[in-house]
């Protein structure tokens, strides 16, 4: 195998290694944002477990659509 041939070779896994590697940071940050929404979420509806408020209803207390 030539010189040329082995720079092209390493040259192609290095722009390879160079795309995942941006791959890999665009959902490591997709990650980290849905982290930081779970988080907010759980800390609503641990609020809400220890006011012992919900806003959901039981069916009981519902309407019937025709109301």
């Amino acid at each position: 195998m030539s010189d040329a041939e082995r720079l092209t070779k390493l040259e192609e896994r290095y722009a390879h290694l160079q795309r995942h590697m941006t791959e890999q940071d665009k959902a490591m940050l997709e990650l980290g944002d849905e982290i930081v929404k779970l988080r907010k979420e759980v800390t609503v509806l641990r609020a809400q477990a220890t006011s012992g408020t919900s806003d959901t209803r039981e069916a009981s207390e519902e309407r019937p659509p025709h109301y």
